[in-house]
């Protein structure tokens, strides 16, 4: 049976909002002791946040042309004129020393608290493979194989083996405009493996030493799959793994005689009406073990083992776009959107979020 792809038409999803709003101009300056620090103190959230992440020090950060530091009483927007590499944010990450880092698609930044640095890489393909259990691992620029290492002192790039879909992806698309080996997130699991979510083949696990890719239909950009990648990748209390997408599939790794392997059980439909797209972009699991899906266009889900529960996020009766969805420290789920700013669950709805800021 011969093999097409189809047209990867939601593959800009993650960085449409960066062409769709303007980037306000900073409002005020912030000093301290009368000397300058970087960032901009600004009054209201953008409309497109792509990216939600608390910190240590219980500060939100939301990715929104640029970054955007929120500490409970101001708005501080960081930007490429403060170090960062592009102001279109892929991922937020802190390491265990309260270091955070962004994840740009054009470069890796290091924020101290004080500065955002720019990491250069570094070409050491056997420090590539190494996984250690403080490691923070990046998908990094769109149009390169692979992904990218972070050791604490260095970054390297570990390019992921051959598909056996490659040739076959080359000769259909022989000038397509992503390399096939581009990732939209990764996420380490129980163990300490890191997984990639691929954007034209599949899950990628990497466990130090060997890769092993899951690249079922629904998961690809092979038709028929649906041409919508893995955008977000859950281990669950009972340490199943779900790989979102058009279907939400789920996946038991098991090991024979030493080798890796895995086992397909029922999934989850990340929508359950037919004039919805489907397109799961996000999945997290709540405290009490609850899953909750966010659909590009469709609302969120929850599924609770047994039954589906539909929430739409419309702002003045429109369907409103959904980026990501995340789980907090303290267990609260707040939505990322592309048009219309951020939501937050207050135990009953998502209601649309408006910081309190502290007059100056």
């Amino acid at each position: 049976m011969s093999i097409t792809f189809k047209s990867f038409s939601l593959i800009g999803l993650i960085f449409i909002f960066s062409a769709c709003t303007g980037l306000s101009q900073p409002e005020n300056e912030e000093t301290r002791n009368d000397k300058p620090i970087i960032g901009r103190t600004i009054k209201k959230l953008e409309t497109g946040v792509s990216r939600i992440f608390q910190d240590s020090q219980d500060n939100y950060w939301f990715a929104s042309n640029g970054l955007i530091r929120y500490n409970g009483e101001t708005l501080t927007r960081f930007t490429t004129e403060d170090g960062l590499y592009s102001n279109r944010i892929r991922d937020i990450q802190e390491d265990h020393l309260g270091n955070i880092y962004f994840d740009t698609g054009e470069g890796i930044n290091k924020f101290d608290g004080k500065t955002i640095e720019k990491l250069e890489v570094i070409d050491d393909r056997l420090k590539a493979r190494k996984l250690e259990v403080n490691d923070l691992w990046f998908v990094g620029d769109w149009n390169s194989n692979g992904v990218y290492r972070y050791d604490g002192q260095n970054l390297y790039q570990l390019k992921l083996p051959k598909h056996t879909l490659e040739e076959e992806f080359k000769r259909i698309n022989p000038h397509g405009s992503f390399d096939p080996y581009s990732s939209y997130t990764t996420f380490r699991d129980k163990t300490g493996n890191i997984w990639f979510g691929g954007c034209t083949f599949g899950a990628c696990r990497f466990n130090g030493s060997s890769f092993l890719w899951i690249s079922e239909r629904e998961m690809t950009e092979v038709d028929p799959g649906p041409a919508i990648g893995v955008r977000s990748i859950l281990q669950d209390l009972d340490g199943n793994f779900y790989f979102s997408s058009d279907l939400t599939s789920k996946y038991t790794i098991v090991n024979y005689d030493g080798v890796d392997t895995y086992e397909k059980l029922d999934g989850m439909k990340s929508a359950q009406e037919t004039d919805r797209p489907s397109s799961c972009m996000s999945i997290v699991q709540d405290d009490e073990g609850n899953f909750w899906m966010a659909n590009y266009r469709g609302g969120v889900w929850k599924y609770d083992g047994e039954e589906f529960t539909h929430y739409p996020i419309l702002l003045n009766n429109k369907e409103v776009d959904l980026f990501s969805i995340y789980k907090d420290r303290q267990g609260i789920l707040w939505l990322g959107t592309h048009n219309a700013g951020v939501y937050k669950f207050n135990g009953e709805d998502f209601e649309r979020f408006e910081p309190k800021l502290t007059k100056r």
